[in-house]
């Protein structure tokens, strides 16, 4: 059986595909018709399992999860550093997101890094647990050596999982990587037994007890990233 994540950055998978990427400092307003748009049309045509979302406010998920068969949805507000959640432009919370296309009932589970950059929004990851399988989606600090401590530390988070031989990915803006000429090194924060796939930038997809078939980028044009996703098998 294939899986396919596709990874929006204002969308997000086992197929990577952004909306948007560019975290604001006061957050961001909520997606317009034609990143929407866009959005849809993409996961119509590639029909990915799992799709991950970055920089997107709560009420977005609702937009996107008809095209997702309407399975099931997770997110978790970014946070200032007072605790409180930071918001969009219309007063709605701005994060990061999953939506699956299967309707099994899940375990969604959020949480702040403990190693965080000086600025006002605090990096956060979002997950969802199946019996059968458990993935997570992230954006990390734009900070390279915050962002591969928080890396390493949603690796770990999930390492024991995947030891164990449970389905297991992460796919996120990592805001690292894969051996740059200057900067830490997203390639470092890996561990046995993931495997790492990006878009030649700083969009990852890792995994582990599951198959790789192929990567495809496709350019966005409502997005300053493109479109990664990461097509996997199932055992």
């Amino acid at each position: 059986m294939k899986a396919e994540i596709r990874r929006l950055t204002h969308a997000q998978a086992l197929e990577r595909l952004p909306v948007r990427h560019s975290p604001l400092p006061e957050g961001s307003g909520p997606l317009s018709a034609a990143t929407l748009q866009e959005a849809n049309a993409v996961i119509a045509a590639k029909q990915p399992h799992v799709v991950s979302l970055n920089e997107i406010c709560r009420n977005d998920l609702p937009q996107l999860a008809p095209a997702m068969g309407n399975g099931l949805s997770a997110f978790a507000p970014a946070r200032r550093p007072d605790g409180t959640p930071v918001r969009c432009t219309n007063g709605d919370e701005y994060g990061n997101g999953l939506i699956f296309r299967s309707p099994a009932a899940g375990t969604v589970f959020s949480g702040q890094y403990a190693t965080q950059d000086g600025g006002s929004e605090k990096r956060v990851y979002v997950c969802a647990e199946f019996a059968d399988l458990v993935g997570c989606g992230t954006h990390l600090s734009t900070t390279g050596n915050v962002a591969m401590a928080q890396c390493k530390a949603a690796i770990a988070l999930l390492r024991d999982r995947a030891v164990a031989g449970r389905q297991t990915f992460l796919a996120g803006d990592f805001n690292l990587k894969y051996a740059p000429l200057i900067g830490p090194d997203v390639q470092d924060c890996n561990a046995a037994p993931f495997f790492r796939k990006g878009d030649g930038s700083v969009q990852h997809v890792f995994a582990a007890n599951l198959g790789y078939v192929r990567t495809e980028v496709t350019r966005m044009a409502s997005t300053d990233h493109p479109a990664l996703l990461v097509v996997l098998t199932r055992p």
